[in-house]
């Protein structure tokens, strides 16, 4: 595949690593003003740039007869927008939180856990997330997949960020040097406690989930998920 990448940080230089490793070409390294790019030879997108730009980025890329893989948080507000011109311009479309594998397979562990613990009132619930000083969104958007997971499938009614009230589901987020991400979920009672938990080592995992997600959709027209690509891919 050709690939180009919307937002090259830290992120966008693994994705690039593993591209080329799996054998793709990396045609274009977008900044902030997609605008000023020609994005002829690109065949797909992987966009991992700033919310202030993001539903700019996605949806030019759209109108460009570009699918997208969007791995960008803090723009979700705008999401629909996107679905309606990537069903428009009858393109392709995967966004997620967390493209790590591993964090997708602990997304199915939330859901199950959640829909068991929802019974057992004894117990409340909560979601703690450890990231690198540099990351700008608190929580972090898989922390609130979590929370939306766990809402889905309990009389939980949302979540606040530290203080929240009894039919809510506080997260903590926590921001320490040269960590890629933690995340954990726990159920607390008078007697025990219950938790799940996803610690990523490095960068990899998502970059890596990022590419196989680009890999799946090429070729593909419609909005998908996550769990899509797992379900291709088991």
């Amino acid at each position: 595949m050709k690939i180009a990448l919307s937002g090259y940080g830290k992120m966008g230089k693994t994705i690039e690593k593993i591209a080329l490793e799996r054998g793709h070409e990396i045609v274009l390294k977008i900044s902030e003003n997609i605008e000023e790019y020609d994005l002829s030879e690109a065949e797909i997108v992987i966009d991992f740039s700033l919310p202030t730009v993001a539903l700019k980025n996605i949806t030019t890329c759209f109108q460009n007869g570009l699918p997208v893989v969007s791995g960008t948080t803090g723009w979700l507000k705008d999401y629909e927008k996107a679905v309606k011109v990537c069903t428009e311009e009858n393109s392709g479309f995967i966004s997620a939180s967390n493209f790590s594998i591993g964090v997708n397979l602990f997304f199915e562990l939330n859901e199950k856990l959640a829909k068991m613990m929802d019974g057992f009132k004894d117990y409340s619930v909560e979601i703690e997330e450890v990231h690198h000083t540099q990351k700008l969104d608190a929580p972090s958007g898989t922390a609130i997949s979590l929370a939306q997971q766990i809402i889905d499938n309990s009389s939980k009614e949302g979540w606040e960020l530290d203080k929240a009230k009894e039919n809510e589901i506080p997260i903590y987020a926590k921001r320490i040097e040269n960590v890629p991400g933690t995340h954990t979920v726990s159920y607390n009672s008078k007697v025990d406690s219950i938790e799940i938990k996803h610690t990523a080592h490095s960068r990899e995992g998502f970059a890596l989930g990022a590419v196989i997600a680009a890999e799946w959709l090429f070729g593909k027209k419609g909005v998908f998920t996550m769990k899509d690509v797992l379900s291709g891919l088991s």
